[in-house]
């Protein structure tokens, strides 16, 4: 064999590691309901919940507690089934958190709490079509 071949195959081989190595990282969105089972199994991943924050009837956000340090903060979360879950954050909240559409939350559950270790939030398109009068 020609050395550009070996070279070629040693290539070809560091490329099928990365990629299996990274598709090991990839997560999925889950409910807060396999969040916790996945947490009782033992699993130490990071896992990716999605939802909405809570709102009472007249559309305003609830459940927003400010931690013991004064930077940290708590919230209610609801999942895609409608399950209601304590979300607290080690960090100060980030802006426009309470007009956000969507809610993604990285995290683990420590007991019964789900400890977010990332926020990313979905905010309303300031560019969405509004009628003029």
């Amino acid at each position: 064999m020609k050395k550009s071949h070996i070279f070629g195959i040693i290539i070809i081989a560091i490329a099928v590691m990365i990629i299996v190595a990274t598709a090991g990282d990839a997560s999925t969105y889950v409910s807060f309901k396999e969040a916790k089972t996945l947490s009782d199994a033992g699993q130490n991943k990071k896992i990716h919940v999605v939802g909405t924050l809570k709102k009472d009837a007249t559309g305003h956000v609830t459940g927003i507690m400010p931690g013991d340090n004064k930077v940290s903060f708590s919230f209610i979360m609801v999942d895609e089934n409608n399950k209601e879950q304590q979300v607290y954050y080690n960090s100060p909240m980030p802006a426009d958190f309470t007009k956000s559409e969507q809610v993604v939350i990285i995290g683990s559950y420590h007991a019964d709490q789900f400890v977010a270790d990332k926020i990313l939030l979905k905010c309303p398109s300031k560019y969405q079509e509004k009628e003029i009068s």
